[in-house]
């Protein structure tokens, strides 16, 4: 009696359990192994979107309700926890209406027979709906952060709070020589070269204990090392974190390689053009100077024949050695005259070396020598080039002069204007000529600064050589163009000069 009396509350024990799990959405399910009949609460056949509760319900039918997809891996957990492989763990999706479906994780253990064999497999079903689209969430976060790591140009590092790397970007990759399997793991400072190398475990104990800012935040040019040992200059920044109390560090690198080689190249041209500039200044002043003194040394020369002349009748007794003196004279004036001719001969005769060039890299080129500090003046450029009319037959270093020698001239002319623009822009002309036009929005020209803008030694400036315009005209001129300048609309000057264009350059 006493052990009915016990059975009876035990049973009452166990379906008061069962309600209480089930009022929480949790469904209850036992599977005999031996007969494969299948028992479900109404809980678990809401979970799986079986109706009427009272349908009869096999394991054929219950596979039947999952995704195709995980109808054979459902399957084989169950029959391995059958076997005694350990309890039974699985999570599979239920097709709804809304073409969504339903994530359900199936739990359940074996229970024994008297003899010890598995006779049944009973759990419990969870709805893990939530849990599927989080963890969806993250996978689809996680995707998109890799994303950007492998496409964003900067190489991005991540380090705790000892140094060593936890993330290495495909870009970090590139640019050290180690792939993200090799770095993790590592100490950052393998990616410096001495002495920051043997320092860096103490920059971030410094850190760590006095919390001074030297570089984070802040960013700066270091060197790098790469694994095949090399160094290279790169701009460093680095960004702090906190996750369960331990710092991370984030750093981003960008390699300065080849902006120093831009750089430096940029400097070569510099100096280059200067120098032309230099030699086009001299070769036109010879030839102004060859010019003006030829006339003065003429003169000279017919002066000292004259008074020669005067003393053929003289009887002064030192007739002779005068007029020896002034022969002398003369000659040797002939004689500069002579020297200054084969000057300006040799400066007119220079030649250039013209090839098929692209007016956007020229005016590109010229604009960063011509251009520097036009954003500091508030200065907007507008190169608007039309890529039909680009390749021009001309010498790249005295087209460039000519070039900065107008950009240098509009800054200047606008740095007491309100309105601060240059425009330059090309087209192709009559006659297979393709002509360049250099705007700015400064003060223009009097009329009679444009009747003599180009002539030698004529400049507006206080501190101005007035040979610029002058060598630039004749550096057209020797190129088969010509150069003119004009007032505009926006009360600024406007320049243009003509190139021929490249022979078939379609």
């Amino acid at each position: 009696m006493t052990s009915i009396v016990k059975n009876s509350a035990d049973a009452l024990g166990h379906e008061h359990f069962r309600l209480r799990i089930e009022g929480f959405g949790v469904g209850t399910w036992d599977l005999d192994l031996a007969t494969h009949e299948l028992e479900w609460s109404e809980a678990a056949g809401t979970l799986l979107g079986v109706a009427p509760p009272g349908q009869e319900v096999t394991y054929e039918l219950f596979l039947s309700l999952l995704d195709p997809k995980d109808r054979q891996r459902t399957d084989e957990a169950i029959r391995k926890a059958a076997a005694g492989a350990g309890g039974l763990d699985v999570s599979f999706k239920v097709p709804g209406a809304s073409g969504r479906g339903q994530w359900i994780r199936a739990r359940a253990g074996i229970i024994k027979d008297e003899a010890g064999k598995p006779r049944h497999l009973s759990g419990i079903f969870l709805d893990i709906g939530e849990e599927k689209q989080l963890e969806e969430t993250l996978r689809t976060r996680e995707s998109h952060l890799r994303s950007i790591l492998d496409t964003v140009p900067d190489a991005m590092i991540v380090i705790d709070g000892h140094g060593i790397i936890q993330l290495f970007s495909t870009a970090a990759e590139r640019l050290f020589g180690y792939s993200e399997a090799e770095a993790v793991g590592r100490n950052v400072k393998e990616l410096m070269p001495e002495p920051d190398r043997s320092r860096h475990d103490s920059y971030i104990a410094r850190y760590r204990s006095s919390g001074e800012r030297h570089i984070i935040g802040i960013g700066r040019i270091v060197t790098g090392k790469r694994r095949d040992g090399t160094t290279f200059p790169m701009h460093l920044s680095i960004g702090e974190m906190e996750s369960d109390g331990e710092p991370y560090f984030t750093g981003f690198v960008r390699d300065l390689t080849e902006h120093q080689q831009t750089q430096a190249r940029l400097q070569e041209l510099q100096s280059e053009l200067v120098h032309v500039s230099r030699l086009s200044a001299m070769g036109e002043m010879a030839s102004a100077l060859a010019h003006e003194l030829n006339q003065p040394l003429a003169a000279i020369s017919n002066y000292m024949k004259g008074s020669r002349r005067l003393l053929a009748g003289s009887a002064d007794p030192n007739t002779a050695k005068i007029e020896g003196a002034m022969d002398r004279a003369a000659e040797q004036a002939l004689r500069a005259g002579q020297i200054i001719r084969r000057l300006r001969d040799f400066v007119a005769r220079g030649e250039s070396e013209k090839r098929v060039e692209s007016l956007s890299k020229l005016i590109e080129e010229a604009g960063a020598l011509g251009l520097a500090g036009a954003r500091e003046q508030n200065v907007q450029l507008r190169f608007s080039l039309n890529p039909q009319a680009d390749l021009v037959l001309a010498d790249r270093v005295q087209i460039q002069q000519v070039l900065v020698n107008l950009f240098r001239n509009a800054l200047d002319a606008m740095a007491q204007s309100q309105r601060r623009e240059l425009v330059a822009t090309n087209s192709r002309v009559a006659d297979d000529m393709i002509e360049i036009e250099v705007s700015d929005t400064g003060t223009g020209f009097q009329d009679d600064v444009l009747a003599n803008l180009f002539q030698t030694f004529f400049t507006t400036k206080e501190t101005g050589m007035g040979v610029g315009l002058s060598i630039s005209r004749s550096i057209i001129e020797a190129h088969g163009g010509r150069m003119w300048a004009e007032n505009n609309a926006a009360g600024g000057a406007t320049f243009r000069f003509t190139l021929p264009a490249a022979p078939n350059e379609s």
